[in-house]
């Protein structure tokens, strides 16, 4: 099922966000849109996690609690894992140096037919397996 205006955000997306990046008045449009309906906005569970890892770490465990609060407020829909997201991903994970949890982002992406969000370089070697939008 393809959605026009849908997009996959990875970990980068969202943690540059909160950290107001570059790319900060980007993703602060496109959740604008999300909640008036006029892009759909997916979030796999696992690049959930991510967020909240690398938050933990560089930040502290307040800081990584409130970021999972914030994500539940905005107009994201997380997406569960299944076995067919958990396949697909470990065959993009067999095929190419990426993080395994980028080839989830990678793998919701191909599913949703949609182009993964992200600034982060390494989605570079998946340019023939999905679509990209680069921050």
């Amino acid at each position: 099922m393809s959605e026009l205006n849908s997009f996959v955000l990875d970990s980068f997306a969202l943690i540059g966000f909160f950290q107001q990046e570059s790319h900060y008045s980007r993703i602060e449009k496109l959740l604008q849109e999300a909640k008036s309906g006029h892009v759909s906005l997916f979030l796999s569970l696992v690049n959930w996690g991510e967020i909240y890892y690398s938050i933990l770490r560089s930040r502290g465990e307040s800081s990584a609690e409130q970021a999972l609060i914030f994500i539940d407020e905005l107009p994201i829909q997380i997406i569960e894992i299944n076995r067919n997201l958990v396949y697909n991903a470990a065959r993009l994970k067999s095929k190419y140096a990426l993080s395994y949890a980028d080839c989830f982002a990678a793998a919701l992406a191909k599913a949703k037919d949609c182009p993964v969000l992200t600034g982060d370089p390494e989605f570079k070697k998946l340019h023939e397996e999905i679509k990209i939008s680069w921050l």
